[in-house]
């Protein structure tokens, strides 16, 4: 069954990245459609799928990780304005029966992805 879903961790204290702000977005057609705005659990994840099988389609999406704040808000110092602020994961859907994960490992100054199952 096809699914989509994310989590964050913070590589800078070896834990997930609890509350974190993370938007979610379909791109297409010339345009941005919103289609979810979260905040991470105690695991570092949005609490279920941001895709189910109903809603689950191809094509481009972004995820916005808002890492700055986050780290902000644990006291951490960063310099302004800060060398990472909101971090943009583009990708694409092209398999419509999929499990996409998309994780996103962060500090304030890198990060990485990768598509998981």
């Amino acid at each position: 069954m096809a699914k989509l879903s994310t989590h964050v961790l913070d590589t800078m204290n070896g834990r997930p990245a609890k509350g974190m702000r993370v938007e979610f977005l379909r791109i297409g057609d010339g345009r941005t459609e919103p289609l979810g705005d979260y905040r991470t659990d105690a695991d570092g994840r949005t609490g279920g799928q941001l895709l189910d099988a109903a809603s689950f389609r191809p094509g481009r999406y972004e995820l916005r990780f808002h890492i700055a704040a986050y780290f902000q808000a644990l006291g951490v110092e960063l310099p302004e304005p800060p060398f990472l602020d909101v971090v943009t994961v583009a990708f694409g859907i092209a398999e419509p029966a999929g499990n996409y994960h998309v994780p996103l490992l962060a500090s304030p100054w890198s990060y990485s992805t990768y598509r998981g199952s």
